[in-house]
């Protein structure tokens, strides 16, 4: 018999967040059960109602948790569909998504293969440095014993991933939807939900003293604490609920900013002038009038410089634009999607013809500038994820791309896998996705697919949490790097750094950040209990130059964000002792020798292919 529903609305809770429902059970079995519902909707409270009245129950093993998610779930029709299971989703039970999904322990051949093809940094040093268990103290006391060959920068900080859980910089009274480093690293800039943007000077390490940032701007700051330097302080145009991105161009002279309305905003990062200049996508009122007097009426999300500096590429309802800087005036109009574009960017930081959107609709669309004369439709599309996209990244070598999803899934692309337009028309309207399922509350029900039956993406990626808002991902530095590492923030607070191999390689959790107090050159300290949690970590960016990463995370337990700095600590200052780094080091020359040997059995048949002595030592 199903349950009776008692719901209780609560009007006291005054704040902007939306606020979630809990169900607690009755004393006795079979008792009704009261849901306490505080600032819901109407639509939400509908599909509350319909949730109880379908009577549906989830499938659980022998320890009452949900079962694990396979493909050859005997409980799928016909059509491959699982029977719908919405109770999961509204129920008291806030089993983590990574029920569904099992850890990745070991190297998948679709990404050892990516390491080894040379795309993603150098390949020969990697197996030679591993097996002798080289150090990067080692590496540096040797250079003068050895004859001045070309030394390159990823030979010696390939390995030195972000390790820490970060020092705080900077607190905010609002939530941080952008935290990005410059091109070249030498700043460091965020938008906020109260429409003000920080340029940071990241040139000299955070100082010793807090301040309330008002250095560089007209007024007093009176929301933001940091011991960073800040370079300049905008105060944005009131926009639409706040602003989604902002970008720094190539050279650091110039930002731009979007905050859903049709208009993004330009401003110059060199002098305090409060002189913003406009970027307006939406057609000439002549064209635009309805016949009421009202014109275009769409929101920008994304916003992107091109590698030169001198156009803008933005997506917003359904539409990707691009506007050229020079001509002042907008030269690409596309009906993208049929959901709202979330994210876009340029493929490649050469041409500057092809672009990528990222939508709600849950496919990302390739386009080529040189062919949309002829067609408006799209080079190629990118199918893989069963639930809409929140951001996509580009490697900047015009092959590959990365998304995040909402369906908990990072997939990395290579563009000329794509499908065809064709091949996406005879997919558009299938319905693989979970049945009004709402990223912005904290459980990730049962999928109905691990990915979309028509996937083109080469490797995908799991671990963190996609929900709560659009979680941001990115390439690791190519200088420093090679860009073999990929990350993201999470929803459960945690900075995951992966392999292109598929695992897990680090976790950084912001629940064990330190205050601004604290001396970030320190040993790391032991976690307690009395530190932050419920942390909601949007954007992160890793220094191009140095091991360091910059986070912005929400607060739950208050609001607005903290900006945190993790940098790279050497063994004397983590809790590890040295048979953790002797197994560590074993494990990981393991690895190394399979990939390796493997690499050789592929090329023994190759007229002409030789093996170094370096390699049959």
């Amino acid at each position: 018999m199903a349950d009776n529903l008692d719901f209780h609305l609560h009007e006291e809770d005054d704040s902007d967040d939306p606020a979630l429902f809990e169900i607690q059970d009755g004393p006795v079995s079979g008792a009704a059960r009261t849901v306490s519902l505080s600032g819901i909707t109407l639509q939400d409270l509908s599909r509350l109602l319909s949730a109880s009245a379908s009577g549906n129950t989830s499938t659980r093993n022998a320890r009452g948790r949900p079962q694990i998610f396979t493909d050859e779930d005997e409980d799928e029709d016909e059509d491959g569909f699982e029977d719908e299971d919405e109770d999961e989703y509204f129920s008291g039970n806030r089993e983590t998504m990574h029920a569904w999904f099992p850890e990745v322990t070991e190297p998948q051949k679709a990404g050892v293969e990516l390491l080894n093809s040379g795309d993603f940094g150098r390949v020969r040093h990697r197996p030679v440095s591993r097996r002798q268990n080289t150090s990067i103290m080692k590496l540096m006391q040797s250079r003068s014993a050895q004859p001045r060959l070309n030394q390159y920068k990823e030979d010696y900080a390939n390995k030195l991933i972000p390790n820490s859980n970060g020092t705080a910089v900077a607190t905010y009274d609002a939530n941080i939807y952008t935290g990005q480093f410059s091109k070249d690293s030498s700043f460091y800039y965020t938008c906020s939900q109260d429409f003000r943007l920080h340029i940071y000077d990241t040139t000299a390490p955070p100082a010793t003293t807090i301040s309330n940032g008002s250095r560089g701007a007209s007024r007093r700051e009176t929301n933001l604490q940091t011991k960073l330097q800040v370079k300049k302080t905008v105060y944005g145009h009131p926009g639409r609920w706040t602003i989604t991105d902002a970008n720094l161009s190539p050279d650091n002279e110039r930002m731009i900013y979007s905050s859903i309305t049709p208009t993004v905003y330009m401003t110059s990062t060199l002098d305090s002038s409060p002189v913003q200049i406009p970027i307006p996508f939406a057609d000439p009122p002549a064209r635009a009038s309805n016949g009421w007097g009202f014109g275009d009426s769409f929101g920008i999300w994304s916003c992107r410089f091109s590698a030169d500096g001198n156009e803008v590429v933005a997506g917003g309802s359904g539409k990707i634009f691009v506007y050229d800087l020079l001509a002042n005036r907008r030269t690409v109009k596309i009906s993208a999607h049929d959901d709202d574009v979330n994210s876009c960017c340029w493929a490649d930081t050469a041409s500057g013809n092809v672009l990528v959107s990222a939508s709600d609709d849950k496919f990302l669309k390739v386009w080529d500038r040189r062919s949309l004369g002829a067609s408006q439709k799209p080079s190629g599309v990118l199918i893989g994820h069963t639930e809409g996209i929140t951001y996509v990244s580009a490697k900047g070598d015009g092959r590959y791309v990365i998304s995040n999803g909402k369906d908990q899934a990072m997939r990395l692309w290579d563009l000329r896998k794509m499908r065809s337009s064709r091949e996406y028309d005879n997919v558009k309207y299938q319905q693989v996705g979970v049945s009004n399922f709402d990223y912005r509350y904290p459980h990730y029900p049962r999928p109905k697919y691990a990915a979309h039956p028509q996937d083109c993406s080469v490797m995908t990626y799991r671990g963190h949490s996609v929900l709560r808002t659009l979680i941001r991902c990115h390439f690791s530095p190519a200088e420093t790097t090679g860009g073999q590492y990929l990350y993201s923030g999470s929803a459960d607070g945690k900075i995951h750094v992966w392999s292109l191999d598929g695992r897990i390689v680090q976790i950084l959790d912001r629940a064990k950040t330190l205050p601004m107090s604290a001396d970030p050159s320190g040993p790391e300290p032991e976690y307690t209990r009395n530190m932050r949690s419920n942390v909601c970590v949007r954007d992160v960016s890793w220094h191009s130059q140095e091991p360091v990463i910059m986070s912005a995370g929400w607060e739950s337990g208050r609001d607005g964000s903290i900006v945190a700095r993790h940098e790279w600590k050497g063994i004397s200052k983590m809790r590890y002792n040295i048979r953790d780094w002797e197994e560590k080091w074993k494990q990981e020359g393991s690895d190394t020798s399979r990939n390796r040997a493997e690499e050789q059995a592929r090329r023994q048949h190759i007229p002409g292919s030789f093996e170094s002595e370096e390699e049959s030592d």
